[in-house]
């Protein structure tokens, strides 16, 4: 009888273990089981042929109504085509040769019902409309009721689909499963028995069953909600075990001290903090003080005030006799951070210099093509701690940076930063860990994941500080020329006025490799033609569109004092328009900026969007966001912009984002190119089941660390966090 360690070649010989491997990285027996059905269909039940992608290699179950074979004059010399249907559309079978098509004129005839496999590709016949077809697609004939069967219990029978490649069809896969699942014995059911008989949920041995051969829908769903539960409370219980081990490590606390920096920046603030502002800065202010180290995240919309929280932590810990550290992505948003920040403080972050206040200190910036002069000072100043705020890139984490008192470690936009990255800089305290405080203006699917699983604690920030101005936003779509043309009208009209605009472009020019935080387009329809990009589209606006317009070019070619001069021209109103890339997607903050133009916006993520989106409206003016796309109406792209153009919530879109691209691997497999250790478990459909297991894994967990009385755990555990995810959640 074989466990799930076993290895596939014991089970199934060395032929098919060897395919497995390659084809789908499966070598042991628990591999192919948790390997589970894409979808399921049912005998009287048609696959919706409209729904294929292009590129898909897919296996559908549709009905023959036509076999017609013919001679052509190129090799091999003849055609068959079997066209199938769901009812509703058809679907072309293509098969070259009198050998590969012998097996299919001798076994499909219209009427016959099967399921066949293959990758999707589109061809337009002279005068005719698009036609998705399969060539050389692998087929089963699904037979009729077997004597004795009912009809209504063949038709209703529930036939797995699993994800497969080529030489590896869903039947195939099927087959393996049920060889594996027939000598399977799995001894004690590694769930704790109280855990099961809590939640009504079947045994392991039974879920496997059921999800690879489910007699009905019921019992389906009872092996998914029982494997559902699974890898979230083995995930859950590997987070339980890190906030147990966190709380443990050593860190300075830095408690709120009167009379200090934060006192006397909070009495000069020209504003009323919000409520949310207030309420967020208290859970700070508590976790600082405490003697381990803080792990938050700060979650706001754009614009919802996230510096100042941040600047007001920095202070607290400055008071407290140590140093903070921002991290920004890029040169741009840290010079941005560097320069608010000395703004806000004033005399106070003017240490030993004519005019600063009496208990000030200093901030300084440290990024990776300042001048040698300016990096040794600001080095120096570190290292001696009489900079008690450092802003930079990653040019911090390098090892010859060091602090005399590293205290608190703010990340914004922590999605840039690789997790050895933030690590390193962790790694510069001597004895201890420093606080870390994490933002984010609209969480992308990982930092939603880590939320929600509990990997972090949370603060929100929901409320926008008063005043700030209405952001409007529209698609100009390619079949409204007339938008595109206004649109370049509008740019004139605010200039006239002394406000500003912004045309973000994907690319910075023709050679490759020059995307700037560019994902690939989301699907077929973003990629028919080579992204705009600004080196082109500047001759056109200068000579053209927008003639006598001041414009400005930003990307991250230039140098760094380039981009300075830059920026400080387009603050200052020297400059109408700034052409650029994504490097201003973040921080950058210019009130009169009232416009945003993105071109091929298709090309962008729903994250990316609402934050270029963020550049403007910063002010009093209202602002005014245009996503140029070329997407067809109908379009997937066009839905995903629509539904920017829709919303101003960070928050709702950053679920439309984690319903697209789903949540990665929370543990960071999936950034090494392995699979995710979630198959079955969704972050948005699923938020009660991983609350209910985070319940559970902190209970079993704070009552047994090392899971001493629950064997069968600890195995899961051990199978899920290898060496890599270990080293990841550690560094985490």
């Amino acid at each position: 009888m074989a466990k799930l360690d076993e290895p596939l070649r014991n089970l199934l010989g060395d032929k098919t273990a060897k395919v497995l491997a390659a084809g789908l990285d499966l070598r042991t027996a628990g591999d192919l089981l948790r390997h589970y059905p894409r979808r399921y269909a049912q005998r009287g039940d048609l696959t919706d042929l409209a729904g294929l992608q292009d590129g898909e290699h897919v296996t559908v179950m549709a009905e023959v109504t036509k076999v017609q074979g013919r001679s052509i004059s190129k090799a091999p010399g003849y055609l068959l085509e079997v066209t199938v249907t769901d009812g509703r559309g058809d679907l072309k079978l293509t098969f070259f040769g009198r050998k590969g098509s012998y097996r299919a004129e001798k076994e499909l005839s219209p009427g016959t019902r099967g399921l066949f496999s293959g990758k999707v590709t589109s061809y337009r016949p002279r005068g005719g409309r698009v036609q998705r077809q399969l060539t050389h697609p692998e087929f089963r004939p699904v037979k009729g009721a077997a004597a004795g069967v009912e009809a209504k219990e063949f038709a209703e029978e529930i036939i797995p689909i699993y994800p497969a490649t080529k030489g590896l069809e869903s039947w195939k896969i099927e087959d393996c499963v049920a060889l594996v699942l027939d000598a399977l014995d799995l001894g004690p059911d590694p769930m704790p028995e109280l855990t099961l008989k809590r939640h009504g949920f079947i045994d392991l041995a039974d879920a496997l069953r059921g999800i690879h051969r489910p007699r009905d829908w019921a019992e389906l769903d009872r092996a998914r909600r029982r494997l559902k539960w699974d890898e979230a409370f083995i995930l859950q219980i590997a987070l339980a075990q890190r906030r147990l081990a966190a709380g443990a490590l050593p860190a300075t606390a830095r408690p709120r001290i009167e009379g200090g920096l934060l006192d006397a920046f909070d009495a000069a603030l020209p504003f009323t903090l919000t409520q949310g502002q207030l309420d967020v800065g208290a859970e700070i202010a508590e976790d600082l003080s405490l003697q381990h180290p803080m792990h938050r995240l700060l979650q706001g919309d754009v614009g919802a005030g996230k510096t100042i929280i941040a600047l007001r932590a920095m202070l607290q810990v400055v008071d407290g006799g140590g140093q903070a550290v921002l991290l920004a992505p890029t040169e741009v948003l840290a010079q941005q951070h560097h320069r608010s920040i000395t703004g806000m403080l004033g005399p106070l972050a003017q240490a030993g210099q004519i005019g600063g206040a009496e208990h000030a200190t200093r901030v300084v910036l440290l990024t990776g093509s300042q001048g040698a002069k300016a990096r040794r000072e600001s080095l120096l100043e570190a290292a001696s701690g009489a900079a008690g705020i450092v802003v930079g890139t990653h040019a911090l984490l390098e090892e010859h940076v060091q602090f005399a008192d590293l205290g608190l470690v703010v990340v914004d936009e922590q999605h840039r930063f690789g997790v050895e990255q933030r690590d390193a800089l962790r790694e510069k305290v001597n004895g201890g860990r420093p606080h870390v405080l994490v933002m984010t203006a609209t969480p992308i699917p990982r930092t939603v994941a880590m939320t929600v699983f509990g990997d972090l604690e949370t603060s929100t920030l929901s409320q926008l500080p008063a005043g700030r101005a209405e952001i409007r936003t529209h698609v100009v779509p390619p079949e409204r020329p007339a938008f595109l043309a206004r649109t370049w009208e509008r740019i004139r009209e605010e200039a006239a006025q002394g406000r500003r605009t912004y045309i973000v472009c994907p690319r910075i020019g023709a050679q490759e490799g020059d995307e700037e935080g560019l994902p690939a387009p989301a699907d077929e329809e973003g990629a028919r033609r080579a992204p705009l990009a600004v080196l082109d589209l500047l001759p056109l606006l200068e000579d053209e569109l927008l003639r006598g317009l001041r414009i400005g070019v930003l990307h991250g070619r230039l140098h760094p004092d380039e981009k300075e001069a830059v920026m400080r021209r387009f603050a200052g109103g020297e400059l109408d328009v700034l052409l650029a890339t994504t490097v201003i997607e973040v921080g950058v903050d210019v009130p009169e900026a009232t416009v945003m133009v993105i071109m091929d916006a298709e090309r962008f993520g729903v994250s990316q969007l609402h934050q270029l989106r963020g550049r403007v409206g910063r002010g009093s003016l209202p602002g005014l966001c245009l996503l140029v796309t070329d997407a067809e109406a109908e379009s997937r792209a066009r839905e995903r912009l629509d539904a920017v153009a829709a919303t101003t919530d960070g928050f709702a879109l950053s679920r439309l984002d984690l319903q697209q691209r789903r949540e990665g691997d929370v543990l960071g497999a999936t950034q090494a190119g392995r699979a995710s250790s979630l198959r079955l478990l969704t972050l948005l459909k699923d938020e009660d089941l991983i609350r209910a297991a985070r319940e559970e894994a902190t209970v079993l967990v704070d009552a047994d660390p090392e899971l001493e009385g629950s064997p069968g755990l600890a195995a899961e555990l051990a199978a899920l966090l290898d060496e890599e995810r270990a080293g990841y959640l550690e560094k985490t």
